[in-house]
């Protein structure tokens, strides 16, 4: 879910083109809550093969993933390790809505009822986890384990120049630094366009530091905490212009430091100094055509003929990433 402060961002519009030969570094969860929650059938049934087992998330990274290859796009899977523990209530509260929404689906009568039921009861486990870390070996695209947050060591990995943008529809790989972050690249092409955030040029506009957009964003709610009752971006906005800080605004305003903040320093930190790792390596290979089909067609009953065409249509690159230079 992240942080609700798009409304005072100004994404910039931008094209396949424009993105041909750049290095990007995906979040590898948030794209697999994509492709779980809408690549399913009309009834909100998700792909699956003879045995019963969901494939969507295959089918995602394997079609989805070979167009974007097509277009020059080197990509880079990042996924989450362990969750900070200020997280847990976050988690905790997702599951809950998650289980909600699948007993719903369950009794859903009207066609358009069970699909929006079953999007929201999409969740991600250690099998999906697996199995999309090996599709993508096979594929001969890199991964990356993160040790906490994905968006963090996403973020880093932009910040030390191994890639050029963090992929990833939330809003808080800026807070974790993320010099530019890159939206839509994996939705369905018909709804949605390309759009790109530039972290710099936000805070030069609005006059204010990435350590204040930090505790905007708290003021706002996280991952983390829970945010200011009636506080929306704009109103957390406009505080931290006046007063700069939490601590300003609880002392000079008539906002009290109210459990929805109540760990804003612990909040703040996360952001500020996340656990992230150089134990890393960014090498695209070419595609092991004996092991995907087996995985996919021989185990999930894909059609071989489609995984062919798609892997035929990709380009990747056997070179190893070094500076970021080499791609500009």
């Amino acid at each position: 879910m992240g942080t609700s402060i798009g409304e005072i961002l100004e994404p910039l519009g931008t094209s396949f083109d424009a993105l041909s030969g750049k290095i990007i570094a995906v979040d590898a969860y948030n794209t697999l809550y994509q492709f779980l929650s809408t690549i399913r059938q009309p009834d909100g049934t998700p792909l699956k093969d003879s045995s019963g087992r969901t494939t969507s998330h295959l089918s995602g990274l394997i079609y989805r993933t070979t167009n974007l290859m097509e277009k020059g796009l080197k990509l880079v899977f990042v996924f989450d390790g362990k969750p900070p523990e200020l997280k847990a209530k976050v988690i905790k509260a997702r599951t809950e809505r998650r289980e909600a929404a699948r007993k719903k689906w369950e009794e859903a009568e009207v066609p358009e009822e069970a699909l929006k039921y079953a999007k929201a009861s999409t969740r991600i486990d250690v099998t999906i986890v697996e199995e999309s870390k090996q599709l993508l070996t096979y594929m001969g695209i890199p991964h990356v384990q993160a040790l906490s947050e994905g968006e963090a060591q996403a973020a880093y990995m932009v910040t030390k120049g191994d890639a050029e943008f963090v992929c990833t529809q939330d809003y808080d790989s800026l807070l974790f630094g993320a010099p530019r972050v890159i939206r839509n690249l994996s939705a369905p092409r018909k709804k949605a366009r390309l759009e790109v955030l530039d972290l710099h040029k936000f805070l030069q506009k609005q006059g204010i530091t990435r350590e204040e957009l930090i505790d905007l964003a708290i003021l706002v709610g996280t991952d983390f905490n829970e945010g200011v009752n009636g506080i929306g971006a704009k109103t957390a906005l406009k505080l931290i212009k006046k007063y700069h800080s939490i601590e300003k605004i609880i002392a000079n305003s008539k906002i009290v430091e109210d459990t929805g903040i109540v760990n804003y320093e612990l909040v703040r930190d996360i952001f500020l100094v996340p656990e992230v790792s150089d134990s890393y390596e960014i090498v695209w290979r070419a595609p092991d055509v004996a092991k995907l089909k087996e995985m996919l067609c021989e185990e999930h009953n894909f059609a071989e003929e489609r995984v062919c065409n798609a892997l035929e249509r990709s380009s990747v690159p056997k070179v190893k990433q070094g500076s970021i230079e080499q791609w500009l």
